[in-house]
């Protein structure tokens, strides 16, 4: 995985894969969370689909931090060299410029956190 359109194309399929067993194990009753990003509508719309396939209850948590917080929190993490995957400045407004925050009407329990 090089690109944002690597990534595209691989979590598309990840989540393709991962999608009915993820809702099997929803309606078991069971907790999962997902570590997918929900910055974008279409991402959401995936997570929604699960939701309501398994009719369950759940919890979008939302990161309302500002940017420089979160570029001094990864410089920080990069700085520790305890993490193998690194994150540039330029790299994350460049992942972050995709971000679109959830909306009231598409029907999510939003929980949000500030700084």
């Amino acid at each position: 995985m090089k690109t944002i359109e690597d990534y595209g194309r691989l979590s598309a399929r990840l989540r393709a894969a991962i999608g009915p067993h993820i809702v099997d194990i929803l309606r078991q009753g069971l907790s999962i969370v997902l570590d997918f990003p929900a910055n974008t509508v279409p991402n959401r719309d995936w997570m929604g689909s699960l939701i309501t396939q398994a009719n369950v209850a759940h919890e979008l948590h939302l990161l309302d931090i500002p940017d420089e917080i979160c570029k001094q929190r990864l410089r920080h993490r990069n700085a520790s060299g305890e993490h193998p995957f690194q994150v540039s400045d330029v790299e994350y407004t460049q992942f972050t410029r995709y971000f679109v925050p959830p909306g009231p009407d598409e029907g999510f329990n939003v929980i949000v956190h500030t700084a």
